[in-house]
């Protein structure tokens, strides 16, 4: 049985938790805007657009202008950045902590983290998804009190901030980050309740230990499973019960990817302005996104994608080891080097072939 990396905190020191960053530290300021998961990623967006874009335009304007923003980039030194390589080409970086984990004791942890690749055209994406225990370099933080040092990546948002976690995961993938988008946890639950629900498959039947029903626990039997908010925040972030942790925890979530998009785009909820106007107002409490962002023009640029149009990937890895006392992933340079190079250069049809 694979050896589980998911038990650790974001530092790496199991039941320790990490150095809360210092005041200076531009990032995790208020508190409230550290609290994020990304479980839907770009779906906030997508669902933005379609053939209804243009009469929803004034929804769009007003979640624009009451959108949180961060201030993801001012802090990294440009000449540490990676070169933007193919115009019109553009990588977004999902990220978010789940606060209600029983392990996140510090609640400036960044649990969820996805590397969204949008090619020339935006007919597509590509969405990579990263272990937080992937054993990476970490730049030093802005305040010059943490990082330059090898750890969990999810350590990196503890030390830093957002900025700290764009620079690192460049400095790992070798990839321009363009955008940041976060959402909150709670905010999570409300969206997908707009939505009235999504539709997921179950692959196996199992017991979910940290639910958020009074007990503390759910029961997901295999099949076609019809799931609210809190269902759906049970099954995406449960992992303790499964032999591989996080890596099943990470497909369940782009399992849930999948289905608010394809629920966003087939639910008629662009043409009922009632279900429109609650998802967008829950939207607008949940989402924070870098101070360059444009809901509105991003989401006129994806208004033709669609589940079918997304492809999943996970970055590739030698699976768990332990180095010192910490049990982390291993990442697999021989093959992720060749994944990011791809996205670099924008090459789908490379990037396709290589995360097989």
């Amino acid at each position: 049985m694979a050896e589980r990396a998911d038990r650790t905190n974001s530092v790496g020191v199991t039941d320790t938790p990490p150095p809360e960053p210092d005041m200076e530290t531009p990032a995790p300021r208020p508190r409230h805007r550290a609290r994020r998961i990304v479980l839907i990623c770009a779906v906030v967006l997508f669902v933005l657009v379609g053939g209804g874009v243009i009469a929803g335009g004034y929804y769009v304007h007003s979640v624009e202008s009451h959108v949180q923003r961060v201030d993801a980039f001012a802090p990294i030194p440009e000449a540490s950045r990676p070169k933007a390589v193919v115009a019109g080409a553009e990588n977004m970086l999902l990220l978010g902590s789940d606060t209600r984990d029983p392990d996140n004791t510090s609640g400036s942890r960044s649990d969820t983290m996805m590397l969204v690749h949008l090619p020339k055209g935006k007919g597509s994406a590509q969405i990579i998804s990263i272990p937080r225990d992937t054993w990476v370099h970490i730049p030093k933080s802005p305040n010059g009190r943490y990082g330059d040092t090898n750890a969990k990546i999810n350590a990196a948002f503890a030390w830093g901030g957002v900025p700290l976690v764009v620079e690192t995961v460049e400095a790992f993938t070798g990839v321009r980050i363009d955008h940041v988008v976060m959402i909150d946890f709670s905010g999570f639950q409300q969206i997908i309740d707009a939505l009235g629900g999504v539709d997921i498959y179950v692959d196996q039947s199992f017991m979910s230990t940290h639910s958020l029903l009074p007990d503390g626990h759910r029961q997901f039997n295999k099949g076609l499973q019809h799931m609210d908010g809190a269902m759906a925040l049970d099954y995406s972030r449960e992992r303790y019960v499964f032999a591989n942790g996080d890596f099943t925890r990470i497909k369940h979530q782009q399992q849930m990817i999948k289905a608010v998009l394809d629920k966003a785009a087939s639910g008629g909820l662009l043409g009922d302005p009632g279900r429109l106007n609650d998802f967008l107002n829950a939207t607008t409490k949940a989402i924070s996104v870098d101070k360059s962002m444009s809901l509105l023009s991003t989401a006129m640029s994806l208004r033709n994608l669609r589940s079918g149009n997304l492809s999943f990937f996970t970055n590739p890895s030698k699976g768990t080891g332990r180095i010192g006392d910490q049990s982390v992933v291993l990442a697999d340079p021989a093959k992720d080097r060749p994944l990011y190079e791809a996205v670099q250069r924008d090459d789908v049809s490379a990037i396709l072939a290589t995360a097989k």
